[in-house]
């Protein structure tokens, strides 16, 4: 893994950022929870990515507030047009 960042995804809407700091803890420092509002996802940064790369193995399938977890290296962000498909004139 290279980098320190994880996507977790499939959470459940109600899950905060202290319970996944909880849970991903347990694998290394939590530098940084992410949640994306009502989208059942978000990201994890890790201070390292041998923690980021633990936490991924231990935790990717696993079932956590009735839901399986996916949990991943997290991609980068792809760049959106500014007008979002729209023409301007």
């Amino acid at each position: 893994m290279q980098g320190s960042k994880l996507y977790v995804g499939n959470l459940t809407y109600s899950v905060t950022d202290e319970q996944l700091t909880q849970l991903f803890s347990a694998y290394g420092e939590v530098k940084q929870v992410t949640l994306i509002g009502n989208k059942g996802f978000g990201f994890i940064e890790m201070a390292s990515s041998e923690e980021a790369e633990k936490a991924k193995e231990a935790l990717d399938g696993t079932t956590f507030e009735g839901r399986n977890l996916k949990v991943d290296e997290a991609r980068p962000q792809r760049e959106r047009p500014d007008n979002r498909g729209f023409r301007r004139y």
